[in-house]
């Protein structure tokens, strides 16, 4: 008995099954995820980073694998070593290399390494000395890379990336802060800034000791480039002669919590003067700087409001030469992402929201126009060719793969989780519209549960997004798909409310001081919608769910709309409006949606806060929550489950120790799903 368990555990765990069945969290754990495409010069083959799960060791491994194009049938090969975790993967200017980030084996530092483009060559370091290297990109003739190292700043010259400990203090373990941000995210801060630095891209080698330092190209800056804790290459670039270098950053000084003042600098790659501020008139977000093919203009993206991190996102032109800056197209109410630019510099390539895809766009440089090239999923990456594109796309049924564009018409080119999918059912999302706040179309999804019988009602999940400025889209998430409650035996129901993206910049701005009742009201006629068009989901079999935002008001309805639901689920959710915005690190975030600062507009902060309703609660609740979730602390969690219990409403609380904003590692997830899905069920089931 004890063996049969044994190997069925086992066989869950890897995903593998031998017969047909519903998709589940199992399935999702173990399904190889692919990223970030890059077309070699000739276009001939493509690089791409392929995450795959150990799950024992409770972890994801990144690889880096290669793509013939010009073989009939031709499939992946893996490049790197399969026990090394590597990604970001570049293509040398000859196209006979390969560049990418690794930690190797008993090494203490991660480095960029580089290999032949051949399946079993051996790669050699790039970057010998004792730092670890966050991104890095070449130079278009591929004799120079940016680095971007963690280093303090008052020796960053000498890449000081490690401080020796004060004498007599070996022991000591405090930090002395004199601002903020003393933690952000998932990381408190230890004093040190990512720093941009230009070096050789093939090191010297032989003789004794560590090749000269690279030269730090940031000096004087006190920032991060690129910015934490999610920045990446596409905040820097060089010009297309490789003499210039252009980067976005945010000066930290005391302000950083409550400021989205980034501007885009430009500096001579040699070092040779300082940084200059190219967007120093825009108080607002200046970022992703791409220099046109004939390096005469630099094409970057710009927000208008200060303060506010998402606001639109629009395409920007600035003649390097007079200084002039306009925009490409002010009337496209979409806000666009990091910028790649065609082989005959015409034409403009951004991913964006839009009516529930996030779709690929390509724009005219001459005229502004946006045309919307691939849809009906979710775009995550793309790598442009002389002639075609490479795109990463998932949707809702399909885990992302890479696709082939051309002509208009896309023909997938990988399939990397074939053996896994083939045995998965999965449900099928339906979009619908209603009437929401305002009169405005609010869009929705509902879903059925995997094999669902004609006339049967089942019981359901109402699912709330966070952000609050983000969308449900057809996507196929890797933490919050609907799959899996359509596999356990659920109807799903999600609302893009207003405050989502995707549908106009003035339907995102309409959340801002109005967390409880715009949206409130969207979700009230999004549910009251769903359940009259879709006769399989049972009102009175209901639980609402949600993270982040979602979780905020998953407490919220606690309180003023507790009437449908049988059970609710509370991830990460913010508990108490008011003592969130001293707790929490990204000030600005809770200025601009509450109308200014907690002490001076206390009113506003009360008006829609949680907390203040706990007397009306009355729901069963599972509340999740994170020790390293900086971003909405732990004690939110602890507060809330707290409130349940002393309430005696029933309660349970899972508490990771280990997780941050998202829970990532597998074995944490599956315990997550779970733990979810027993709680669904419990209240649910008849």
């Amino acid at each position: 008995m004890k063996f049969v368990f044994a190997f069925c555990a086992l066989v869950a765990a890897s995903g593998v099954y031998a017969a047909s069945h519903s998709f589940n969290v199992h399935d999702l754990v173990m399904m190889n995820r692919v990223s970030d495409p890059q077309l070699s010069p000739d276009g001939q083959h493509v690089l791409f980073s392929m995450r795959e799960t150990d799950y024992a060791a409770n972890r994801g491994i990144n690889g880096i694998w290669l793509l013939d194009l010009s073989a009939k049938d031709a499939k992946p090969m893996r490049l790197t070593d399969k026990d090394i975790s590597a990604s970001t993967p570049r293509w040398s200017a000859d196209g006979k290399s390969v560049y990418y980030l690794a930690q190797a084996k008993g090494d203490e530092y991660t480095r960029v390494w580089r290999m032949a483009a051949t399946p079993g060559s051996a790669p050699q370091s790039e970057t010998p000395w004792p730092a670890d290297i966050n991104t890095f990109k070449l130079s278009p003739d591929g004799t120079t890379m940016l680095l971007s190292v963690d280093v303090f700043e008052d020796c960053a010259e000498r890449l000081c990336t490690k401080r020796a400990p004060q004498e007599g203090l070996e022991k000591a373990t405090g930090h002395l802060y004199d601002r903020l941000f003393v933690r952000h995210w998932d990381t408190w801060s230890d004093g040190r800034r990512s720093q941009l630095y230009i070096a050789p891209a093939l090191t010297p080698r032989g003789g004794k000791g560590m090749a000269a330092l690279p030269r730090l190209l940031s000096k004087g800056i006190d920032g991060d480039v690129p910015s934490k804790p999610f920045g990446d290459d596409t905040e820097f670039a060089f010009s297309p002669d490789g003499k210039t270098v252009y980067f976005d950053v945010r000066i930290a000084g005391k302000t950083e919590p409550w400021s989205t003042n980034f501007d885009v600098y430009s500096v001579p790659a040699n070092g040779s003067s300082a940084p200059k501020n190219l967007t120093a008139a825009n108080l607002a977000w200046d970022a992703y700087p791409l220099p046109s093919n004939d390096g005469k203009t630099l094409y970057y993206l710009a927000m208008k409001v200060p303060g506010f991190e998402a606001d639109r996102f629009g395409i920007m032109a600035l003649d390097l030469a007079s200084g002039k800056t306009h925009e490409l197209d002010p009337s496209w109410d979409r806000s666009a992402g990091p910028l790649q630019l065609s082989a005959d510099g015409k034409t403009l390539y951004t991913t964006t929201d839009d009516n529930g895809d996030h779709a690929l766009f390509g724009i005219d440089v001459a005229s502004g126009k946006a045309t919307r090239l691939v849809g009906d999923g979710t775009v995550t990456g793309v790598a442009v060719g002389a002639k075609d594109l490479i795109v990463a796309k998932q949707d809702f049924q399909h885990p992302t793969d890479l696709y082939r564009y051309a002509d208009g018409k896309l023909a997938q080119i990988t399939d990397v989780n074939a053996q896994r999918l083939a045995d998965i059912r999965f449900s099928k999302a339906t979009w619908f519209t209603f009437k929401g706040w305002n009169g405005d179309s609010v869009h929705g999804y509902a879903m059925p549960p995997v094999d669902a019988k004609p006339g049967e009602k089942y019981p359901v999940v109402f699912l709330i997004h966070g952000g609050p400025q983000n969308a449900w889209t057809n996507e196929f998430h890797y933490r919050w798909t609907p799959e899996t409650y359509a596999g356990a035996g659920f109807g799903v129901v999600a609302i893009n409310f207003h405050g989502s993206t995707g549908y106009g910049q003035a339907f995102t701005d309409a959340i801002s001081q109005h967390w409880g009742d715009r949206p409130l009201e969207d979700l009230q006629k999004g549910w009251d919608a769903a359940l009259k068009q879709f006769p399989y989901l049972d009102g009175s079999r209901a639980c609402a769910s949600g993270a982040s935002y979602g979780g905020y008001m998953t407490y919220w309805i606690a309180g003023v709309w507790n009437k449908p639901w049988k059970c609710l689920i509370d991830h990460d959710g913010v508990f108490d409006t008011r003592m969130m915005y001293y707790a929490t690190e990204e000030l600005w975030f809770e200025e601009h949606e509450n109308g200014g600062t907690q002490y001076e507009h206390p009113q506003n902060y009360e008006k829609f806060n949680p907390i203040d309703h706990v007397k009306d609660w009355r729901v069963p609740m599972l509340v999740v929550h994170s020790d390293h979730d900086y971003r909405i602390p732990v004690t939110q969690g602890i507060g809330a489950f707290t409130a349940l219990q002393r309430r005696g409403i029933p309660s349970e609380f899972l508490h990771y120790p280990d997780e941050s904003h998202w829970v990532q590692k597998p074995q944490n997830s599956v315990l997550w799903h779970d733990t979810v899905n027993a709680w669904l069920k419990k209240w649910t089931t008849p």
